[in-house]
């Protein structure tokens, strides 16, 4: 069984887990509609992707 030699100081320990973190999603233009989305993803603005439409929006109807 793997036991330690010596105790691991807190600082050693928080530094360890410090390194974690968030990183922004990348956004790429879409060609379409020049709006910024995800890659690889449909636009949600115009349904296209790979320039094709392969999401038919709907209009909204306004009263």
């Amino acid at each position: 069984m793997a036991v330690p030699k010596r105790k691991v100081s807190k600082q050693r320990t928080n530094t360890r887990y410090a390194q974690w973190k968030l990183s922004a999603p990348n956004l790429v233009e879409c060609p379409q509609c020049h709006e910024l989305i995800e890659g690889h993803k449909v636009c949600p603005e115009c349904g296209y992707y790979n320039g094709k439409q392969v999401v038919v929006k709907k209009e909204k109807k306004d009263n």
